[in-house]
């Protein structure tokens, strides 16, 4: 079977874009969604990706998107890949604001003014944003968890968990050790304190309204970033008053920066950064979804690359 795909990225959190709307490719069986998204995401004998998002048709939005784990289990929303599918869908249809049917949710992505020049940007809604632990879920008995101890991970670090709606826990400090990071990540995931895993974040104060986030992403590891993950750093940082509360907060990773917006009031997370779309390829798998052919070499979009890694650049100036 032949799949045409689209290799894009969100803050270097990098995806590959099936759609299954188009013509271009038939609709993937329930039950093959999984071993797809394994095949094709590993880096070493596949595209390589941090996730597959399936571009599929809805009753209810403009189109709807999943979003598949290298490991194969589906998340239930990601911003990075919400703002590619937000892009996609967008140039389709001629619009520049659609809207987004996720597991939880029908959400808005909206194109805007560049972050850097030459970056495609867009605006995502991330949410609905719920401190109840039930919510992630979280296994705990009390009605929030905010900037509390969790000993089965630390007994130095103090955490907030909340959900949006991909469950996630912050912790804020000065400095940043990825060995610590991927530790506790490994650990948390494991632990019956979340029985179906939870995003792991380490956030430090950059000063001015900007934050430097750095996530263990549920069913993936250590990535460059998660757009989740950001918003919901951002939420908390302005929770704790580490940020201006209703101002715009920029949020940096090793993959670049995006700019967050936390409502003052209840609502959705605004998250606005790049969909930069990489290359375009046709690959052939095997019937028995265990083998790939690969096309050699592919054509890069070199333009939106390059733009990328200036903007890259200079967000590394800021954080070093």
């Amino acid at each position: 079977m032949q799949l045409t795909l689209l290799k894009c990225h969100g803050s270097s959190n990098d995806f590959i874009l099936l759609d299954e709307c188009s013509g271009m490719n038939r609709s993937t069986p329930e039950g093959d969604r999984s071993a797809i998204t394994k095949l094709l995401c590993d880096r070493q004998t596949g595209i390589g990706a941090d996730g597959i998002l399936f571009y599929l048709a809805s009753h209810v939005a403009d189109c709807q998107m999943r979003m598949f784990n290298p490991d194969g289990s589906e998340a239930e929303m990601c911003g990075n890949g919400l703002r590619c599918i937000g892009r996609y869908c967008a140039e389709r249809l001629g619009k520049d604001t659609v809207s987004v049917e996720t597991k939880k949710a029908i959400l808005r992505v909206s194109k805007g003014a560049p972050i850097y020049e030459g970056i495609e940007t867009f605006e995502a809604e991330i949410g609905p944003v719920s401190l109840d632990p039930t919510s992630l879920p979280m296994a705990v008995d009390t009605p929030a968890f905010v900037n509390a101890y969790l000993p089965e991970l630390s007994s130095i670090l103090r955490w907030t968990a909340l959900s949006v709606p991909n469950p996630h826990i912050i912790t804020l400090l000065d400095n940043i050790d990825p060995e610590q990071v991927n530790q506790i990540g490994r650990t948390a995931n494991g632990s019956s304190t979340f029985p179906n895993g939870v995003n792991v974040s380490f956030v430090r104060d950059l000063g001015e309204n900007k934050i430097f986030v750095m996530t263990y992403e549920r069913g993936v590891g250590i990535t460059y970033s998660c757009g989740t993950a950001m918003s919901a750093s951002a939420y908390v940082a302005s929770l704790h008053g580490i940020t201006a509360q209703g101002q715009p907060t920029q949020v940096f990773n090793n993959g670049g920066m995006v700019i967050c917006h936390v409502p003052d009031n209840t609502g959705n997370i605004l998250l606005k950064g790049n969909a930069t779309f990489v290359f375009e390829t046709t690959v052939t798998v095997s019937d028995d979804l265990d083998s790939i052919v690969l096309p050699s070499p592919w054509e890069i979009r070199t333009a939106e690359v390059s733009a990328y890694e200036s903007l890259q650049k200079y967000a590394k100036s800021l954080i070093w």
